[in-house]
């Protein structure tokens, strides 16, 4: 299983990305797919999740109405749109992956099988 985050960049303050991650290996069966970041030298954080079967997504209280998740099952991609961007979103940006999930329940923890390389988000 591969997962290839594109999207990042520089954008100044106010500005929208989105980012996209394409997954390959895996076309079939039920899924958690996340984005999640991290600062230097802090602790990855979740932002938002989603459920492959309905679609159910969480998205952290922090990006809530700013940031949007979705996935694209027929381009086995998943988005995160990225609205009103601020500093403190400057991090890198990573999607993950989690295989079979019991609900989707289980797509907020950090435990994900599968991560992508990362993509920088830079915002000024």
């Amino acid at each position: 299983v591969q997962l290839v985050e594109s999207g990042g960049g520089s954008v100044e303050t106010g500005g929208s990305l989105r980012l996209s991650c394409l997954v390959s290996g895996v076309t079939r069966g039920r899924r958690c797919m996340g984005w999640f970041r991290q600062y230097p030298e802090k602790e990855l954080e979740r932002i938002a999740t989603i459920f492959s079967e309905d679609s159910a997504s969480d998205v952290r209280a922090s990006v809530k109405g700013r940031f949007t998740i979705s996935q694209d099952k027929a381009k086995n991609t998943l988005y995160l749109q990225m609205n009103s961007l601020k500093p403190e979103d400057t991090a890198m940006y990573y999607c993950a992956l989690k295989p079979n999930p019991g609900g989707s329940f289980m797509c907020r923890s950090l435990y994900y099988n599968y991560w992508g390389q990362g993509t920088q988000v830079t915002v000024s």
